[in-house]
């Protein structure tokens, strides 16, 4: 089951118990009556409020946005801990340093893409998984028999600072620890308004930026959030929901588990190859992989007419070649853009096909290279610091 968040999404609400999935300790200060909630990895997440997401994704790209994200750490720790990993995820992990952040993959035996997220390092017999969507912590547990390591939610919730300005909005709530010297996708501690807090420079927006992560019940985070918007002020930060987020992912190339990428779909087949090492031993789905084309299925799909949403089919002449997995507005481009999954790997990139939406509507669209700008991530690596003006 996909983690829709098209506009359509919005309206499709329901009442549901609340203690099912796990609440935000920062909701006091994000709660409104116009929020509708999502929930990802089990716990509630803000898919709106009420705000107006164009005007949100410019101060994103513009200056800063805060979003209290459900992205959720899972702990593996013991002396088997580098072990379990190798076997678990596509990555070879031997040489992973402490502060340092790791994209990887977790497949089926079958060679699907079960899981994505990044690892942490803390030291030899501990790390952090943060996941995305889906059971996890469950899979780990379920492989883990033979490890000795010990499997745990370490109860982190995450804030993600994201935008330009972010670097001066963490320089000024570390009191200057933080600066434009912490390379992309490093992570060590710090102290934010008098808390120890595990910081990584990383995002899911493809724009200069942070994660904050809580050290579960010993952080008061209501005395996070308030030093960090108090700090954020000077440099127009706002709170967002996750509306602009999820535009900008998508620009930028970011899959989301679940909804782009599944077990229906192998790493090579989603363009993510490199982060598979099939040199560096056993793991789970390498047999399968080794078997399995490596061309890619995942490309970009650009509409001047209208927005692709997710269910929308892709045609060749007649017949249909693949689907959308996802769709939004490009404010830079002016655009619709989205994810198409192609059914077979072809010469799909720069062709001009047939985008049919679910109302029976056909448009003129074109297949291309991922992300949708900013190829070399000049602006997330910070060398671009570039301030975007607004297309008239």
């Amino acid at each position: 089951m996909g983690n829709f968040q098209e506009l359509s999404d919005l309206k499709k609400t329901i009442k549901i118990s609340a203690r099912r999935f796990e609440e935000s300790p920062y909701i006091e200060r994000t709660n409104s009556p116009d929020m509708v909630r999502g929930v990802y990895a089990g716990r509630y997440f803000p898919m709106s409020i009420g705000e107006d997401p164009i005007q949100k994704y410019w101060l994103l790209r513009q200056k800063a946005l805060i979003f209290d994200v459900p992205e959720k750490p899972i702990e593996i720790s013991g002396p088997d801990s580098l072990a379990f990993l190798d076997k678990v995820t596509t990555r070879k992990l031997s040489n992973v340093k402490v502060g340092r952040g790791y994209y990887t993959l977790a497949c089926t035996p079958q060679g699907g893409i079960f899981m994505d997220g990044v690892i942490f390092k803390f030291n030899d017999e501990k790390f952090w998984f943060v996941q995305a969507d889906g059971p996890f912590e469950d899979w780990l547990l379920a492989h883990s028999s033979n490890y000795n390591v010990k499997i745990s939610d370490p109860k982190s919730r995450v804030l993600q600072i994201q935008g330009p300005a972010s670097i001066d909005i963490m320089k000024a709530a570390s009191k200057g620890k933080i600066d434009e010297k912490m390379p992309y996708y490093s992570s060590d501690f710090f102290d934010l308004g008098g808390q120890s807090l595990y910081v990584s420079r990383s995002g899911f927006t493809n724009e200069l930026g942070f994660e904050i992560f809580s050290d579960g019940f010993k952080t008061d985070h209501l005395a996070l959030w308030d030093h960090l918007m108090e700090c954020g002020k000077p440099f127009g930060m706002e709170l967002s929901a996750s509306r602009a987020m999820t535009i900008r992912r998508i620009e930028g190339g970011m899959f989301g588990n679940l909804t782009d990428i599944d077990t229906t779909m192998t790493p090579f087949e989603a363009g993510l190859g490199f982060f598979v090492n099939m040199d560096k031993g056993d793991f789970i789905g390498r047999d399968a992989l080794i078997k399995k084309d490596k061309r890619t299925c995942m490309f970009g799909i650009t509409c001047k007419s209208e927005t692709p949403v997710s269910g929308s089919k892709v045609l060749d002449g007649n017949e249909v070649v693949g689907y959308v997995t996802a769709g939004v507005p490009s404010p830079t481009l002016k655009l619709g853009i989205g994810f198409v999954k192609f059914y077979k790997p072809n010469d799909w990139l720069s062709r001009e096909l047939t985008l049919k939406l679910p109302n029976g509507s056909n448009h003129q669209a074109n297949i291309v290279q991922l992300p949708f700008f900013d190829h070399k991530k000049n602006i997330v690596k910070g060398i671009d610091r570039t301030i975007p003006s607004i297309p008239e």
